[in-house]
């Protein structure tokens, strides 16, 4: 799956455990009815955002992830999470290319040294 739009916020790297580190980035899509989406980064997937900066159009390659939690009084939940895996600028759209101009054509002129008695060596 993808979500493309602009950044809007990149967080700084989070170093959840010894083991875990992860990375946030908001991206604000470009539809009728804007959405902000927020795309986690994880483990060496958090580097791939150090060349990007706000503002900058994007596209994002994500993975859904769900899991289930059993609080101690027994009620199970549910936790959704968007993951990144790849994050590509989008090229500013540039205007069609327009075709040179057709140069004028000048006025057909029939030939005048047309002898049908010459010889051509067309088959037809």
């Amino acid at each position: 799956m993808e979500v493309s739009g602009k950044i809007k916020v990149i967080n700084p790297e989070q170093q959840v455990s010894a083991s875990f580190r992860k990375r946030e980035l908001v991206v604000t899509t470009e539809e009728q009815y804007p959405q902000h989406i927020m795309v986690e980064f994880t483990q060496d997937k958090c580097d791939l955002l150090n060349s990007y900066k706000v503002g900058e159009a994007v596209k994002v390659s994500i993975n859904l992830r769900g899991r289930e939690w059993v609080n101690p009084q027994g009620e199970t939940k549910y936790f959704n999470s968007i993951q990144g895996w790849r994050i590509e600028r989008l090229q500013a759209e540039t205007p069609a290319t327009q075709m040179p101009p057709v140069p004028a054509v000048e006025a057909f002129e029939p030939a005048t040294n047309f002898n049908e008695e010459e010889h051509d060596d067309l088959p037809f």
